[in-house]
């Protein structure tokens, strides 16, 4: 969910500058940055970004730059009069003559000199305003769509990956049968040194064994795989559900470790495991 969009129009003399930001999140958490005379319009604006962003930390500014002449200070020629004839009066009441530089001493008075602030928006202006917006909605998406991409092309591998290192652990599976067996009738034979029943033997090593058996885990990862797939393929908005998917691989692949006894099927397990995190670091940016 990470994107960035930018915008600027014309209207009159001013630019109009938008600016979105997003970053992953699980919710809508969006703080704005809103020029004055747009601060009227702020829910507007946060339904406009929020049903087409969905989700996600989202940081929108919206700010006006004026023309030079727009931006001009306006001087108050009533104020500075006023100033004048106050002065004036005074200097004659108290005999105190007027300064020198009496023009730069009223430029520092009170509200003679103020920038020009325009409060009230056009329809024709907030229309204008509006393009702004969806155009760096539309120009974020976009950029969502290319990290999208990216990160299918890479859950694809890592999902190839886990189906590969899923057909190394087969051979492995008669392999251990025989050593589990050797191991332990090496041990009744070398530290216990008793006569044992080897039918009783067989049984209790049956029993064993099935305990150890993994091709219930191996059934439902390879289930899991495919339906990850099958859901990035599918409609938007599931990113939850890749999620939860992804721990259904978790449960399964940590079953398989700790039932291998193994030390190569364990070796395929880590390997899996590395696969596996790096999908669910990269999941939490699926919308």
């Amino acid at each position: 969910m990470t994107g960035y969009g930018k915008s600027v129009t014309v209207f009159q003399d001013k630019k109009i500058c938008v600016e979105i930001r997003s970053l992953n999140g699980k919710a809508m958490d969006m703080s704005t940055r809103i020029a004055p005379q747009f601060k009227c319009r702020e829910m507007e604006i946060r339904t406009l970004v929020s049903s087409a962003l969905e989700r996600g930390k989202v940081d929108f500014s919206l700010w006006v730059e004026q023309s030079d002449k727009a931006d001009t200070p306006a001087i108050n020629s009533e104020v500075m009069q006023g100033y004048v004839e106050q002065m004036k009066t005074i200097s004659e009441n108290t005999g105190i003559a007027l300064p020198g530089n009496l023009f730069e001493v009223l430029l520092r008075m009170p509200e003679v000199v103020a920038r020009k602030e325009v409060y009230d928006v056009t329809d024709e202006e907030w229309a204008v305003v509006l393009e702004g917006i969806k155009s760096a909605i539309d120009d974020l998406l976009a950029f969502r769509k290319q990290e999208g991409e990216a990160l299918e092309k890479r859950f694809r591998a890592n999902i190839a990956n886990i189906t590969a290192l899923l057909a190394e652990v087969e051979p492995y599976e008669k392999e251990r049968v025989e050593k589990i067996r050797s191991r332990i009738v090496e041990s009744l034979e070398k530290n216990v040194g008793v006569e044992y029943d080897k039918n009783r033997l067989e049984q209790e090593l049956i029993f064993y064994i099935e305990k150890l058996d993994v091709n219930e885990e191996k059934q439902r990862l390879t289930n899991h795989l495919g339906y990850f797939i099958e859901t990035i393929e599918g409609s938007l908005g599931q990113g939850k559900k890749l999620g939860f998917i992804a721990q259904e691989m978790g449960r399964e692949i940590n079953t398989l470790g700790s039932k291998s006894n193994h030390a190569e099927m364990q070796n395929i397990v880590v390997r899996m495991k590395d696969e596996l995190e790096q999908i669910k670091e990269q999941v939490l940016n699926v919308m």
